[in-house]
């Protein structure tokens, strides 16, 4: 996804505040309207605008417009944006991010077509790890300066080579069904990381249906007022997705705490979060799916500790343990690459389209 972030973002900066002037002056020098008004007024125009509208209504279904997408994703947080300041206790909190049903999305059930899910999964976690860690995805990205990370076979050196994030697997699970032309919204959050994948869940929710009780940072709309426990939300997902990310400075993988630190999301842990070598920074998952969590203090409901006030590293590790139950099992098929056998009991047949 991202390379050489920190000079991409400042040649972003830089271009975008030339760019606008210069389209208005040239839309004014060039008569834009004169040029469109034979479009809408000469002899077939209704064709056209008929085409047109289909367009506008499906637009997010044509060629080049996932390419827009994403990059106006990662533009709009990198070159329009300030780098993101939030504290620890903010880190597992979702991006919202809405989106609408097209009719070229619609299958022949007459609902959003499962594999679509997957391009708007991408502009989803694009906002998600472009807002929440920009910041230390430019220190990595200028690895030669902040020497965030060192070369293993000389540790005096800082690590060479391109920074790049990569997607590593994408698994989603189908709820309820969204209609053509229905509105929805994907909440995606960090869910959990290991010693080399970032772990990220993603719920499409029922637009409007939920509100968060606060915004972290400015004002996006209103928020939800009510006290107590949390309603049963899980009616209001259409689907879940779970993903995972791999960070790499040319072949070396980086582990994700030293991206997340380096954002100001990590708070100080004793031994450092990648130090230890014998998987204490790293849950212990039982054959049951529970995680051990090592004597730490339970969870209450809102996501804090019960008797304490602070945020501290063991809020985080507890929440990032609890989020690893669902991404170990994830993580684990990676193994069923090792049950193709190449059709060695023979084969069905072989089919085309055509």
């Amino acid at each position: 996804m991202a390379s050489s972030i920190g000079a991409t973002s400042q040649a972003l900066r830089v271009a975008a505040s030339a760019l606008l002037p210069a389209l208005v002056y040239g839309a004014y020098k060039g008569n834009a309207w004169g040029s469109l008004e034979p479009f809408f007024t000469g002899p077939g125009r209704t064709s056209r605008i008929v085409a047109l509208v289909v367009i506008l209504v499906n637009w997010k279904s044509f060629p080049l417009t996932w390419t827009f997408r994403v990059w106006s994703a990662m533009i709009s947080h990198f070159a329009f944006r300030s780098y993101n300041t939030h504290t620890p206790d903010k880190l597992f909190h979702p991006v919202i991010t809405t989106s609408h049903v097209t009719l070229l999305e619609v299958d022949y059930n007459v609902h959003k077509s499962n594999s679509t899910y997957f391009a708007d999964l991408d502009v989803g976690r694009t906002h998600l790890v472009c807002h929440l860690l920009a910041r230390g995805s430019r220190a990595v990205a200028n690895n030669a300066t902040t020497k965030l990370v060192l070369d293993p076979a000389d540790p005096s050196r800082p690590a060479k080579g391109r920074f790049n994030i990569m997607l590593g697997a994408v698994e989603c699970s189908f709820k309820k069904e969204l209609l053509p032309y229905q509105k929805f919204e994907m909440w995606t959050r960090i869910l959990s990381w290991d010693r080399k994948w970032l772990y990220v869940v993603t719920h499409f929710v029922e637009k409007g249906a939920v509100q968060p009780r606060s915004w972290d940072s400015g004002n996006f709309g209103p928020t939800r007022k009510s006290e107590g426990q949390p309603e049963d939300w899980e009616k209001k997902v259409h689907a879940t997705a779970v993903s995972k990310y791999v960070f790499k400075i040319g072949r070396l993988t980086v582990h994700p705490a030293i991206i997340i630190e380096a954002s100001g999301l990590l708070p100080a842990r004793p031994g450092g979060w990648i130090s230890a070598e014998d998987g204490a920074a790293l849950p212990v998952v039982h054959a049951n799916g529970n995680a051990e969590t090592n004597g730490d203090t339970a969870l209450n409901g809102n996501g804090t500790h019960a008797n304490e006030v602070a945020w501290d590293w063991k809020k985080t590790e507890e929440i990032r343990r609890k989020g690893y139950e669902f991404a170990a099992q994830f993580a684990a098929l990676d193994e069923l690459q090792t049950r193709f056998d190449g059709g060695e009991d023979g084969a069905l047949g072989q089919f085309g389209i055509f």
